[in-house]
């Protein structure tokens, strides 16, 4: 059977479901009546844990796991992105998580685009683009789309986070260089209960001309409780070794 035809009948049976159970509230066992569908129905796969490649990325793993809110600083290709999108997609895909909320600055990196059309997600999705990709690696692409059609993953502008709260669920900001102090104030007070903040950036990179959300924050918390700050260098580059050495190229100027 295609898999859109497959998913469309799941849908089907768990609206047939609800009918029989006269379900009419959205409980926590309700949502993940989706979840349970795609994970063991649409694609079977076996999927190995992730493994640190570095020193680095194992400090992160951690401090991730063992933190309510962990910054991960550092140069482009370390693996921070893929370290923190595959922990989550696993334990989403575990239901140990019920959501994954993504966000980065709407800001592109020295060129100005102008006008996407489209809804807010398709003008959106030129930003989280690389989490897809690792998604799509770590859950499979058809489970992605639903997840993402159901939101629980949910992909949303920081200008638009004002009156949410992350509850029982992974927040990920990328390129956290680019926010402002206001910005990074804004995202860090949408924590809820049974929520982790992962923020990820290289200050060196930052494209805004005024002062750095994510360097304000880290300087701000680094000595506060259920907080840690991961460095990430550029012998920790995994991406490939001529971008290590792209990189000494222009740290030596």
């Amino acid at each position: 059977m295609p898999r859109k035809n497959a998913i469309k009948s799941y849908e089907k049976e768990v609206f047939n479901r609800r009918s029989r159970r006269n379900i009419t509230n959205n409980s926590a066992s309700e949502e993940f009546e989706l979840l349970d569908l795609v994970d063991f129905r649409t694609e079977r796969r076996v999927y190995e844990p992730i493994v640190p490649l570095t020193k680095a990325q194992g400090v992160y793993m951690n401090a991730i796991m063992e933190n309510i809110i962990t910054f991960g600083i550092g140069p482009a290709g370390t693996g921070k992105s893929y370290v923190v999108a595959g922990l989550a997609a696993d334990l989403l895909r575990e239901k140990k998580i019920e959501r994954i909320f993504l966000t980065r600055p709407g800001v592109e990196a020295g060129e100005k685009f102008g006008f996407i059309p489209g809804e807010l997600e398709d003008k959106y999705a030129p930003y989280i683009e690389p989490f897809r990709q690792i998604f799509n690696d770590r859950l499979g692409r058809s489970q992605v789309d639903y997840l993402i059609k159901h939101k629980r993953i949910c992909a949303t502008p920081l200008a638009f986070m004002r009156g949410q709260t992350f509850k029982n669920c992974w927040a990920i900001l990328d390129e956290a260089q680019n926010t402002t102090p206001t910005q990074m104030k804004l995202f860090l007070t949408r924590i809820g209960e049974n929520c982790k903040v992962i923020i990820d950036g290289d200050i060196e990179q930052k494209d805004i001309a005024m002062q750095s959300g994510l360097a304000d924050a880290v300087n701000r918390l680094k000595h506060t409780k259920k907080v840690s700050v991961v460095e990430f260098g550029i012998d920790d580059v995994v991406r490939s070794g001529i971008v290590k050495e792209v990189l000494r190229a222009y740290a030596n100027q």
